[in-house]
């Protein structure tokens, strides 16, 4: 039964009433049954026929896949980490199942998942090996669901896979240390799953305990610690995980981090595109981070705990840069200053590929002079093209939505994408949040999965696509009516400058600022062809002045079509600022259209005389004729109605101006040298040929791609730091647009291509965004659900197959034991009597 979407409000609402106010108490990762399961093999200290945690066992039972298994599973997906943590997952879950006498039905079918599917699920590598965790744990689970008294089988077809991978395990824990500081995640972190034969002294789990209680974050690891030892720093983390996270699941890594949550809340909305709706919450949540990041003393970082650190480091970095805070390199380089920290991540290159990925993104804000963050990004730059190449040395840890990821963001320039698009790719790529690598694969943030958030950044995304489709309707109509897209000559974009203009504004500006903006793009395009390509030279003179003086008389044909256009556009713009103002800008808006118009007047004449003019002197009216300041100029007054005139129409123009200008007019050269060439226009590719006789073209691209690097460093610190006399709305269109001549000019001219762009036209105004799905959970009966506290004894079976059957010891040792080697799973079931709580 399909039931009705909630408003984008009641959505809002919601998630501001019960998930933002508990960030601080829930986990931000997706939940993990492997784990879950674990918690729920605990026993209650004072019952020990209950378990501890029943919401972890209550959640086991609502969560088997209907095909009978229990995990992430895709059958669309060849991913050789999920498959077999699906195998691993279903033999704990119904190994915990049958420890308490429940579920026979689901255990039943997992039997029959595993039997029928083995053989798919454990397929070897390129080079017919498996990797290193799946031969640990898969055979580790086996043993366990055998020791139960579950009747493990296997077909013959996969007998001497299951046989290797016992033989690769006995070879491993003979050559590696418990301990060993080679491996990314030592054996002692797979301490449930080592072989009762592997015998760990107390001491040496306690000895390794970090300082949340937890054996590396692992909370199947900590669990079976607990277990063995009893110590009390182990419940406490525990019982933290279950109360924040079992009705949900427990995740695969759970640190006790209240800033790290609140840091990767705020991200993934921002990644969403829906802090528009959370901008106080936002605002709060980093002011209260960088009064921390002030005043934080420097803190020695365990060589365990380095991707957390690092990742929490790059987020910080990202999140407060980006919102206008002074934040130093150092606290995301740190680890270059650390030998023994770079090796370790080169020697484990592949785990540490998420917190590689956001070092390079963090890099992407550098402003000038910032070495540090220049070598963290050639360091991560290097490890992750191995990747994107697949030159991983285990295929099982990089999945192939993660490769996805790191393949765009070294593909693409930040610079370079639009945030429309950037929001629907964070929504369509399931590991588009990974963050660090854990035991099995990565640890995926369960905020972009989770079922309202995701609802929220899905309805917001196709009704912004609904407006855009609206909007682009009444810019088509303009167009056709003023005449200016069938003037039967050059490029008609009215689809590419809309385009452009929506996809690339992710700051709250109304429908008239896209379509004055829009239009604005649409009269550039038609009136530089007029100037490049159709009209006369006395008919661009004429226009020019006509254009100049603001008075149409005399003009005709195309030349008349223009002016008009223009001067319909400039009387809304004028109107709407007026109204919100309530000051005149004719006068502004007429001097940025009337040197606009007459740069391309001088740019003319120089073609057609074939003059040769200096760089310099060529620079100074290129970067008015590009036309990025008409772009920004006037909305800039709509957007932020405080907005001080002079601060924005000064002449000469603000530093943040003219850096746009002069950036945009580089970024177009370099895709048009070949074009202008036989057209016989300057272009400074070609002009800086001229004046240095011995470069070649790749010479002259290179010089103009290290000034274009230089620039681009400028103009982000005029948009990221304070103090800046620009409002920031101002700031955020300025680079919005520098982000527009990016994506046509980043490595082709795409604006005048009439296919390239079309595909992703599509995808940001009409193709709907393809979510993964969240399978909805299979509800347990209300009758059936363990309650804590009220305890009588029922003999019941039924749908999930709970029985009265005799009770079985936990794990065979006392839990006040505290020395001597563990022996997790000789005496694992032993018989006795058997009561389950119910309400």
């Amino acid at each position: 039964m399909e039931f009705p979407k909630p408003s984008i409000q009641s959505l809002v609402q919601m998630i501001k009433r019960e998930i933002l106010p508990n960030m601080s108490s829930h986990s931000f990762l997706s939940s993990s049954p492997y784990n879950t399961a674990w918690l729920a093999m605990i026993p209650d200290p004072h019952q020990h026929d209950l378990p501890m945690f029943k919401g972890c066992l209550n959640w086991v039972l609502q969560n088997q896949n209907e095909e009978g298994f229990w995990g992430d599973y895709d059958h669309d997906e060849d991913e050789m980490s999920n498959k077999v943590e699906c195998l691993a997952s279903t033999l704990i879950c119904m190994t915990m199942l049958k420890k308490w006498h429940v579920g026979s039905p689901l255990i039943e079918k997992g039997l029959k998942f595993i039997h029928e599917n083995v053989e798919s699920l454990l397929p070897r590598n390129k080079h017919g090996k498996f990797p290193r965790w799946i031969a640990i744990v898969f055979p580790g689970m086996v043993d366990l669901a055998r020791a139960s008294g579950l009747e493990v089988v296997f077909p013959e077809s996969v007998e001497r896979i299951i046989a290797d991978l016992f033989s690769n395990r006995q070879r491993i824990l003979k050559r590696e240390k418990l301990v060993d500081m080679k491996q990314y995640f030592p054996l002692l972190s797979y301490l449930e799953a080592l072989p009762p034969t592997y015998k760990v002294s107390h001491e040496t789990i306690l000895k390794h305990l970090d300082s949340d209680g937890s054996l590396f974050q692992s909370p199947s690891a900590t669990a079976s610690a607990y277990l063995a030892t009893g110590n009390e720093a182990c419940l406490a983390y525990l019982q933290s995980l279950a109360l924040n996270c079992a009705s949900n699941g427990v995740p695969s890594l759970y640190l006790v981090d209240e800033e790290l949550t609140k840091l990767s809340m705020v991200y993934q909305l921002v990644r969403l595109g829906l802090t528009e709706y959370f901008d106080q919450e936002k605002d709060e949540i980093l002011a209260q981070i960088y009064r921390n990041y002030k005043h934080e003393k420097p803190i020695v970082k365990s060589i365990h705990s380095i991707a957390a650190e690092l990742y929490k480091d790059c987020l910080g970095f990202w999140l407060l840069r980006m919102h206008g805070y002074k934040v130093s390199p150092s606290s995301v380089c740190w680890f270059l200053d650390r030998e023994e920290v770079r090796d370790h991540i080169e020697k484990h290159y592949e785990y540490f590929s998420s917190v590689l990925l956001h070092i390079y993104r963090a890099s992407n804000l550098m402003l000038p002079n910032e070495h540090e963050l220049e070598k963290a990004r050639t360091f991560s730059k290097k490890f992750l093209e191995k990747i994107a190449s697949r030159g991983t040395r285990d295929s099982s840890i990089i999945s192939s939505s993660h490769c996805r990821m790191i393949k765009h963001e070294l593909g693409l320039p930040w610079m370079a994408r639009l945030d429309h698009l950037e929001h629907r790719m964070w929504m369509e790529e399931k590991d588009a949040c990974v963050l660090w690598m854990g035991k099995f694969s990565c640890h995926r943030s369960s905020l972009v999965h989770n079922q309202d958030i995701l609802q929220l950044a899905l309805q917001n995304f196709e009704q912004r696509q609904s407006i855009y489709r609206m909007e682009l309707d009444v810019l088509k109509r303009w167009s056709e009516t003023t005449g200016l897209s069938k003037m039967g000559f050059g490029r008609e974009k009215t689809v590419y400058s809309y385009f452009a203009v929506a996809a690339s504004v992710s700051v709250p500006c109304n429908s008239d600022v896209r379509v004055l903006v829009a239009k604005g793009a649409v009269i550039l395009t038609v009136a530089d062809d007029f100037f490049d390509m159709e009209g006369s030279l006395e008919d661009l003179e004429k226009l020019t002045e006509a254009v100049q003086r603001w008075d149409g008389e005399g003009l005709s044909a195309h030349a008349k079509t223009i002016f008009e256009a223009l001067d319909d556009l400039v009387t809304n713009i004028r109107v709407k600022c007026f109204k919100q103002l309530g000051k005149d800008i004719k006068k502004n808006l007429q001097n940025i259209w009337g040197e606009t118009f007459h740069s391309w007047l001088i740019e003319a004449k120089w073609s057609r005389s074939g003059d040769v003019r200096p760089t310099q002197e060529y620079l100074d009216v290129a970067m008015t004729s590009v036309g990025a300041h008409v772009l920004v100029l006037p909305p800039s007054c709509l957007a932020s109605p405080t907005t001080s005139l002079h601060q924005l129409w000064s002449n000469p123009y603000q530093p943040i101006t003219k850096l746009l200008m002069v950036i945009s007019r580089l970024l177009n050269d370099i895709q048009t040298y070949e074009k202008e060439e036989k057209q016989g226009k300057l272009n400074f590719v070609l002009l800086y040929l001229k004046e240095n006789p011995g470069a070649s073209i790749e010479d002259s691209i290179n010089f103009m791609q290290l000034l274009l690097d230089q620039l681009k460093k400028e103009f982000l610190q005029h948009i990221l730091e304070e103090p800046c006399s620009v409002p920031e709305l101002s700031r955020l269109l300025h680079l919005a647009c520098l982000k527009v001549f990016n994506m046509f000019f980043n490595s082709s001219n795409r604006y005048d291509s009439d296919t390239d762009m079309l595909h992703d036209i599509q995808k940001a105004l009409v193709v709907p965004p393809r979510v993964p799905k969240l399978k909805p959970l299979r509800p347990l009966p209300e009758k059936l659900r363990l309650k804590p506290r009220v305890f009588e004894t029922k003999s019941l079976s039924g749908q999930y197959g709970l029985e009265h059957s005799p009770r079985k010891s936990f794990f065979g040792y006392q839990m006040s034991s505290r020395t001597g080697p563990v022996n997790r799973w000789e005496k694992m079931y032993k018989s006795s009597s058997f009561k389950l709580c119910f309400a």
